[in-house]
């Protein structure tokens, strides 16, 4: 006998029914809660209907062969991968001797892991008296099913064996340093680092310092008024004041300014020289990127500061009156000096020469 303590139910209430399944009986047991529970277990299919109320206790007790039966029911939920390959390989072949040899085992164990596929899913699956030997009805409408979970898994186990990916470096960038230049240097070190990914992120600069400093970036890219006796490498960065190329005549009183969100680094600067200047302002535009802090100048919604290097072939002209601001400081700072993150900055850096060449050229 089989005993299960956890509540009260009369033991005439669960009893085997002609065909070997199990079946809550219409008997006198007693059902205790509002709702009670029946169950109905039949090869290839379960009935469970949970009632509303609170049982508080149940007692069952179940003969051993209708444990065994229910063993079976829940196994045929987990088709073993070991289980469909026999099976499927046995139809391939047409042969379980064939069959035990492509898959480096003995006949009685590839004959066995059928035996044991059959009983979960209640089902003979091969006619063993065919030559060669066949699905049965009941095979053919497996075998599909079976190919798709077997080719499945050889999926998972190539994608998960494939590194690529795996391993993050998390950089930090101003918008106007992600170039299409420093892009194909990404592109680059990825073709050549498979198991690297690279997770970008453009923004203020003094918002990306502040996630360095807290551990957020391997490397940071930032623009500041000085560098840090822990920077990797610095540039001065040329900025000047910037209005659209068709503008014309004197800008009004107040100014108007086409700046980026509060905390940009150009803005206070901005604030500052206009207000040494005894001007009167207003802020005309905020945009959060330097595409849309470009165009607002262009269309001449202002007067902007901006790096000398990010301009490019942008409809804009340095103001007369206002010309260049002292430079500032690119700089790039990482954690670390070797390795996948050592070997990226060292790319980054030579980006960033460059571009403070090309300037000193203009």
């Amino acid at each position: 006998m089989f005993d299960v303590h956890d509540g009260g139910v009369a033991d005439d209430d669960i009893g085997l029914v002609p065909g070997g399944s199990l079946q809550r009986a219409e008997g006198n047991g007693r059902k205790h809660g509002q709702g009670g529970i029946e169950q109905c277990f039949h090869r290839g299919t379960s009935l469970i209907n949970w009632g509303q109320g609170c049982i508080s206790r149940w007692q069952v007790i179940i003969k051993l062969d209708i444990v065994i039966q229910i063993i079976h029911f829940l196994n045929g939920f987990m088709l073993d991968p070991r289980l469909l390959r026999a099976f499927v390989t046995i139809v391939d072949v047409g042969s379980f001797t064939a069959a035990a040899d492509r898959l480096h085992m003995t006949q009685s164990t590839i004959s066995q892991q059928l035996s044991r596929l059959e009983q979960a899913v209640g089902r003979e699956l091969i006619d063993r008296a065919a030559r060669p030997v066949e699905p049965t009805a009941s095979g053919e409408r497996l075998l599909g099913h079976a190919r798709r979970i077997l080719a499945l898994e050889a999926e998972a186990v190539a994608l998960l064996s494939d590194p690529a990916g795996t391993s993050a470096i998390r950089i930090g960038l101003p918008d106007d340093i992600a170039t299409s230049r420093l892009s194909r240097e990404f592109a680059t070190f990825s073709e050549q680092h498979r198991e690297v990914r690279l997770d970008v992120t453009t923004g203020l600069s003094r918002d990306l310092s502040k996630r360095f400093r807290a551990g957020e970036f391997d490397v940071v890219v930032v623009k500041e008024s000085t560098a840090s006796v822990d920077c990797h490498a610095s540039f001065p960065e040329a900025v000047g004041w910037f209005e659209g190329a068709d503008t014309s005549g004197e800008w009004p009183d107040p100014m108007p300014l086409v700046t980026f969100p509060v905390g940009g680094l150009y803005r206070e600067t901005m604030f500052e020289r206009i207000e040494r200047e005894r001007r009167n302002w207003y802020i005309a535009f905020t945009g959060s990127s330097l595409n849309s802090v470009l165009v607002a100048v262009e269309a001449g919604l202002g007067l902007s500061l901006l790096p000398l290097g990010a301009v490019g072939n942008s409809r804009v002209r340095l103001n007369a009156s206002l010309g260049l601001e002292p430079a500032m400081v690119l700089s790039v700072y990482a954690w670390e000096g070797r390795g996948y993150v050592g070997e990226l900055v060292e790319q980054i850096t030579e980006v960033l020469a460059d571009r403070f060449e090309s300037q000193g050229r203009r």
